[in-house]
C-alpha cells in the first residue's frame, strides 16, 4: 500500500494500475517494489518518494490519455526523461504516476537547409548531434550528461553545458514545442520558423510543472572551421580562479572555460590513468572555436593570460584525439569522484565570475564545517558553480550536514550578487531557498504564470514554487530516507 495524492491510500495493483493498462497497454506499465525504489528519485538521491506506477508512452496521444486519466481521478504525475536532474525534479513528490519519455525516441524531421529538426522528446542530447554531425552540424547546448539526458529534460531544466558560456543554454535553441497540457490537451507552440517566443520563454525551465512536452523544433548551430583545446594546470586554486577573470574580462569569448579542482584530478587520475604535473592545485580547460586562423590565434591569447597567472603546465591539442583526452577530466570527473565515496551531491550555484576566489575559499570551509569532503568541477567562465559533497550516507547525520552545506553555498552565492541555481533547477532541493532571493510578490507572479497553462495540482507538485498546497506535509518525509 503506498500513499498517493492528498493522503489517500492506493493500492498499486488495483485500479490505478488497470486503468493504465487499459490506456496504453500493459507492455507499457510498470509496477512493483523494484520499479518503485528505482523510480522514487533523480540522480539527487537524498530525497526520494515512491511512485504508484511508471508508464511509457510511445506518442504524445498515449501521453495525452494517461494525463487527462490522473487530472480526472485526481493522481498526481511526474514527467521524467533518463532521470539524471540534480535538484529532484523527476521526483513523484506525492507519488502517483511516473511519466517517462524514454520511448519518445524518434528523430522525426528536419531541415539542414533552414537548421532546425524536430525530434520527440525522449532522445538523448548527443543523437541529434551524432546525427547532424555528418551534415555539418551539432545540438549546441552540452550538458555533461548528454550521452543520457534526454531533450525534453534539457527544455524542462533549461540545462546548459561547458558551451554555454559561447552559445548560451537550452532556451535559445529551442524553436517550438509540441506538448501536453495537465487537462490532457494537446497543443503546439511555436516550430520550425519559431514564434510564440513568450510562451517558450515560460515552456522552458519550468520543470514539468506546465505539461509534458514530447516533441521540439531544435535549432542546429553550424559545425565551426577550426577548435583549439588546451589546459592549464596551477600549483593553487586562487591563481586558477583568478586567471578565470583575467580571461573573461580579455574580450576574447571562449567556446568553453571549466575549472576542476585537485580533488576530481585525483579522482580522474586513478580512474582514467591521466597525469598532470606534481603540484596542480586546479586546472582549466578552455576551449575556443571559429573560423580556420582565428579560433588558434584567441586560443594562444588566452594561454597567454595563463602564463602571466603563472600556470606550472599547460597542454594544447594537435588533433580531435587529443581533444577528447584533454575533455576527459570534465566529462568524466563527477563518476570518477565514485572513488573517494559511495554517495556524491552535484549542488549549483551562480556567481559573477570576478568573486570566485572568495567563493570557493567559502565552499571549502563551509564543507570542513560540516564535516564533508568537496570537490569542485564547474563552468567557471560564466560563474556556474558545482561544489560536489562526497559522502558515505549510512553515517548518521550526513544527509543532514548536505542538506545545511548546500544551504550556506546558496547564501553565500546570493551574498556575492549570484543566483540559487544555473542549470540544475529549483526541483525539491531548492524550492524552500527560493524566500531568499525573491518577495512574496514576485513568487505570487511566477505562481500566476502556471494559470496561463490551466496547470493544476496533480501536475509534477511540490515542485519551483514554494509552500505548494499538500507538499508542506511531505517535505520532512523526504529528508533522510536515503538510507
Amino acid at each position: 500500500m503506498l500513499l498517493g495524492y492528498n493522503g489517500e491510500v492506493v493500492d498499486a495493483s488495483s485500479q490505478l494500475e488497470n486503468s493504465l493498462c487499459e490506456l496504453i497497454g500493459r507492455e507499457s506499465v510498470l509496477t512493483g517494489e523494484a520499479v518503485r525504489r528505482v523510480y522514487s528519485s533523480d540522480a539527487y538521491t537524498v530525497e526520494k518518494y515512491p511512485p504508484v506506477a511508471v508508464v511509457l508512452p510511445r506518442t504524445t496521444e498515449e501521453v495525452a490519455s494517461v494525463v487527462r486519466w490522473c487530472t480526472d481521478n485526481q493522481v498526481p504525475f511526474t514527467p521524467r526523461g533518463a532521470g539524471t536532474g540534480l535538484s529532484g525534479g523527476a521526483m513523484p513528490a506525492l507519488g502517483g504516476v511516473v511519466i517517462s519519455t524514454k520511448k519518445l525516441n524518434q528523430i522525426l524531421d528536419h531541415s539542414f537547409a533552414d537548421e532546425w529538426l524536430l525530434t520527440q522528446s525522449g532522445i538523448a542530447n548527443l543523437k541529434i548531434s551524432q546525427f547532424t554531425q555528418p551534415f555539418g552540424y551539432h545540438f549546441a547546448p552540452d550538458p555533461s550528461s548528454q550521452s543520457v539526458s534526454t531533450i525534453g529534460g534539457n527544455i524542462a531544466m533549461n540545462s546548459g553545458g561547458p558551451h554555454t558560456l559561447k552559445y548560451g543554454v537550452t532556451a535559445q535553441h529551442v524553436l517550438g514545442v509540441r506538448m501536453v497540457l495537465a487537462s490532457g490537451e494537446i497543443v503546439t507552440i511555436g516550430g520550425p520558423c519559431g514564434g510564440d517566443e513568450d510562451l517558450i520563454s515560460l515552456i522552458v525551465g519550468s520543470e514539468g510543472t506546465l505539461g509534458l512536452v514530447t516533441e521540439a523544433w531544435v535549432r542546429l548551430t553550424p559545425n565551426p572551421e577550426e577548435i583549439g583545446t588546451a589546459t592549464l594546470c596551477f600549483s593553487t586554486v586562487e591563481a586558477a580562479s583568478q586567471c578565470v577573470g583575467t580571461m573573461v574580462r580579455s574580450g576574447v569569448m571562449p567556446a568553453a572555460l571549466e575549472m576542476m579542482d585537485h580533488f576530481v584530478l585525483s579522482a580522474v587520475r586513478a580512474s582514467f590513468d591521466l597525469e598532470y604535473i606534481e603540484g596542480t592545485a586546479a586546472m582549466l580547460l578552455v576551449e575556443t572555436d571559429g573560423v580556420a586562423g582565428q579560433a588558434i590565434a584567441d586560443l594562444e591569447i588566452l594561454l597567454q593570460i595563463g602564463r602571466d597567472h603563472g600556470a606550472i603546465e599547460i597542454k594544447v591539442a594537435a588533433n580531435s584525439a587529443e581533444r577528447l583526452k584533454l575533455w576527459t577530466a570534465r566529462k568524466k570527473g563527477v563518476g570518477a569522484l565514485g572513488r573517494l565515496a559511495p554517495t556524491v551531491v552535484t549542488h549549483d550555484g551562480v556567481i559573477p565570475p570576478s568573486r570566485l576566489p572568495e567563493m570557493l575559499d567559502a565552499v571549502y570551509a563551509i564543507a570542513t564545517e560540516e564535516g564533508l569532503g568537496v570537490a569542485n568541477i564547474f563552468h567557471a567562465g560564466d560563474g556556474n558553480l558545482h561544489p560536489i559533497f562526497y559522502f558515505d550516507e549510512r553515517a548518521e547525520g550526513a544527509i543532514e550536514a548536505v542538506v545545511r552545506a548546500g544551504e550556506k553555498i546558496v547564501e553565500k552565492c546570493l551574498e556575492f550578487g549570484g543566483s540559487v541555481t544555473g542549470e540544475h533547477g529549483i526541483g525539491v532541493e531548492k524550492v524552500d531557498l527560493l524566500t531568499r532571493m525573491f518577495d512574496a510578490e514576485s513568487l505570487e507572479v511566477h505562481s500566476c504564470m502556471r494559470l496561463v497553462f490551466e496547470a493544476g495540482a496533480e501536475c509534477n507538485p511540490c515542485k519551483v514554487i514554494p509552500n505548494s498546497k499538500g507538499c508542506i506535509e511531505h517535505k520532512m518525509r523526504w529528508r533522510g530516507v536515503a538510507t
